[in-house]
């Protein structure tokens, strides 16, 4: 009973981080409307430097699980978050003038070195507390579904404080975000000072391990399969919210508002994941890991194909949000009803792979999500080429082909590359 006790604790902790991971993170798309508009090349570059840390921090985030625990590296790593939050708030200081685009960057650096830590804790602990398996992908979708919550309201909160994106536009006017997030910092460090989370790393016998994680073919594919995964995750909302926020001819061509409009249309992306990731969480019980990866993967290549093709002239009523209107129902491309459906399909990807990926691995678990989370690189520089893309001849629609390409991969992993082929390896 003590231990079921604790069990539900842990999940319900688990949980309430995994929803911080997307709060930290899905700030850097909407803020990059704001440097965007004063610095051509900085519309992505706030994501960018989020998730380079990634690469800087995942293995040595593997490493402090194996060392120091689960717990210590999660509350180091809300005390990193901290001081992120705290570094893009200075950002929005008048006196720093053309200096402080680079401080928002290191703020976005700092992190993102906050949100690796906690990736590298949340995802081993709930595929471990659910015993691996079906299981372990259902918690962590579960935890998913809160990450979706706060990625849905985190850009749609952006877009109502700027409204339309303008020469006087600054971070300041985004500081009661920032406010919040270091609240939301201070009260969880506080919580999880005391409570009680398992430490299967540290119960195991220490020992010099004969092989490693990367001797598991089907985890090394897996961890390039988060690679991409996270570019086509982020790079989908993210250049609908630059397209509709574009008032030229190349973007949508919305004269007023785009930006707050762009803000709650990417935040309805973000709420289907959270729809997907609850309907998932019901049915991965039932319905194996592998089954669902090859069905969202196949339907999401459909629907971004469909929108690369489907004309802009072609419009739909979708929910937006205007100073003048408040939320109400705006015009715009149908491509950008096709690209927020795919929410639906990239919601539970991220839990399959990483559940797909490290099946079987056993003690390696901890070395080989360090690693995972190193690959998480990926959803900085995809998009970033991804924007290059668009910013070029070739548009806002043609870039989704680089998000195609990307599909096709994960659909080769669910199909044939997560198989485990090395099985003969003692992983006890």
């Amino acid at each position: 009973m003590t231990k079921q006790k604790t069990n539900i604790v842990a999940i319900v902790t688990m949980c309430f981080i995994f929803a911080m991971i997307s709060f930290v993170t899905n700030m850097a798309a909407p803020f990059g409307n704001i440097w965007g508009h004063q610095y051509s090349w900085a519309g992505m570059m706030g994501n960018m430097m989020n998730f380079a840390a990634y690469l800087f921090m995942g293995i040595p985030a593997g490493k402090m699980l194996v060392k120091v625990g689960y717990k210590k590296t999660t509350l180091i790593a809300l005390a990193v978050g901290f001081v992120g939050i705290c570094v893009q708030y200075v950002s929005s200081f008048s006196a720093l003038a053309g200096s402080a685009i680079y401080v928002y960057l290191l703020g976005a650096f700092i992190c993102g070195f906050c949100v690796c830590m906690l990736n590298t804790v949340v995802n081993p602990m709930l595929n471990i507390l659910g015993g691996g398996g079906n299981k372990g992908n259902q918690y962590i979708q579960i935890g998913g579904t809160l990450n979706s919550l706060t990625g849905t309201l985190t850009p749609l909160l952006v877009g109502v404080l700027i409204g339309t994106v303008s020469d006087s536009t600054a971070m300041s006017d985004v500081s009661p975000l920032l406010f919040i997030a270091m609240a939301v910092f201070a009260i969880a460090f506080v919580i999880i000072k005391f409570v009680n989370i398992p430490e299967p790393a540290q119960e195991r016998k220490v020992e010099k391990y004969e092989s490693s994680a990367w001797h598991f073919r089907h985890f090394v594919l897996g961890a390039f399969a988060i690679f991409f995964y996270v570019g086509i995750e982020i790079g989908i909302p993210s250049q609908v919210n630059f397209y509709l926020a574009d008032a030229s001819a190349k973007g949508a061509g919305i004269a007023v508002n785009g930006a707050a409009i762009g803000g709650a249309i990417a935040a309805i992306y973000w709420l289907l994941m959270m729809v997907g990731r609850i309907c998932s969480s019901a049915i991965s019980g039932k319905i194996s890991t592998r089954t669902q990866m090859v069905t969202v993967c196949s339907v999401a290549l459909v629907l971004v194909i469909a929108a690369i093709f489907t004309p802009k002239a072609v419009t739909v009523s979708m929910p937006g949000y205007s100073a003048a209107d408040g939320f109400a129902m705006f015009e715009v491309p149908v491509s950008c009803l096709f690209l927020v459906l795919c929410g639906l399909c990239t919601s539970l990807m991220w839990g399959a792979i990483f559940n797909l990926a490290v099946e079987g691995l056993g003690k390696y678990t901890e070395q080989a999500s360090g690693i995972f989370m190193t690959l998480v690189i990926g959803g900085g520089i995809m998009p970033l080429i991804q924007e290059f893309i668009a910013k070029s001849n070739v548009g806002y629609m043609n870039s989704y082909w680089l998000v195609v390409a990307m599909l096709a991969y994960l659909l080769y992993y669910a199909v044939a590359g997560s198989k485990n082929v090395n099985k003969d390896i003692k992983v006890d």
